[in-house]
């Protein structure tokens, strides 16, 4: 089945293809014959009823320096003529991205969106994991400094971070006798205007923070992701290290819970955080991990969502 596939993404020259995962599903969409058109956020229109892209035929290879070609002129493109849009553009989680998600509704589902467009706007990493609090370290969600003191007596070291970040940006550790609390609540006070989240600090992250990928509700895979010495975070692209992985039972079951509602929401390529057990961010915008589990030998990822989509595709 071949398929004609449009991707919204950043730009490709910025991105590094040794562990992009938008990369290791247009190769797969390339190694089937599918063909692909390639735009940027901006260059994203509505006039009238047709949502038109401005973008170019892309071609990719794995190969270091030399990953994609863009083929032709910059042309003009209907998306309702094209069969799937991957929306692949990583957060911040703006009004810009926002947008963009209402924008892709409008041609959703007679063009595949992956993921729905809707349901992207909904469920934003640390607002929609909210629903399972059940399965979450405690958590708190305000601005108010008083309600984050509080929460510091109750559960002494805690993690402070935006409620709309990505990539491990802008997030702190305070401990018990940490002074510099009130500056920073401060500080995102100031930085951001909407609230922040605050949770306590497991220590079991030391030993990794696993991003476990479901395509279509299911488990597909796992990586773990180690801190470096001396740094809270576990992000790939901050120091944190990938190692080989198997899921616990514990986590089996977080993935049980949350997998139909990720199929019943169209959320077909997600990626969730658990440490120590404790569910922390459900992925849904632009998740990472394919390429480190398939380095580990695991399972082929971009082939079974593709497998996925063109499946949905053929029941249309």
């Amino acid at each position: 089945m071949t398929l004609r596939v449009a991707c919204q993404m950043d730009p490709i020259e910025r991105i590094d293809i040794r562990g992009d995962s938008t990369f290791a599903i247009l190769l797969e969409a390339e190694r089937r014959g599918h063909e692909i058109f390639y735009y940027t956020p901006p260059n994203l229109a509505l006039e009238g009823d047709r949502l038109l892209a401005r973008g170019h035929t892309l071609n990719v290879a794995d190969k270091l320096g030399a990953h994609f070609k863009l083929s032709g002129e910059q042309r003009r493109e209907n998306l309702a003529d094209w069969d799937v849009v991957l929306l692949r553009q990583d957060p911040p989680f703006d009004m810009a991205y926002i947008t963009t998600t209402h924008l892709l509704e409008r041609i959703h589902p007679k063009t595949l969106v992956v993921n729905d467009p809707a349901h992207v706007r909904n469920a934003p990493e640390k607002i929609f994991v909210l629903d399972f609090l059940d399965l979450m370290p405690a958590t708190l969600v305000t601005r108010s400094l008083e309600d984050v003191l509080a929460f510091r007596r109750a559960h002494k070291d805690i993690i402070l971070k935006p409620l709309y970040g990505n990539g491990g940006a802008s997030v702190f550790r305070l401990r018990p006798e940490d002074t510099n609390l009130g500056s920073l609540v401060e500080l995102f006070q100031t930085v951001f205007r909407e609230p922040f989240m605050v949770q306590e600090y497991r220590p079991e992250v030391r030993v990794g923070d696993k991003r476990i990928i479901l395509v279509d509700g299911e488990v597909a895979g796992a990586v773990n992701r180690v801190p470096a010495e001396g740094e809270t975070r576990s992000n790939l692209h901050v120091g944190g290290t990938a190692a080989k992985t198997e899921l616990t039972d514990r986590e089996r079951e977080i993935c049980a819970r949350l997998g139909p509602e990720l199929k019943r929401r169209g959320l077909i390529f997600t990626g969730i955080d658990v440490i120590g057990g404790f569910l922390t961010e459900i992925n849904v915008t632009s998740p990472t991990g394919i390429r480190q589990v398939k380095a580990f030998g695991g399972a082929d990822i971009a082939a079974l969502i593709w497998d996925v989509v063109e499946a949905k595709v053929a029941a249309r």
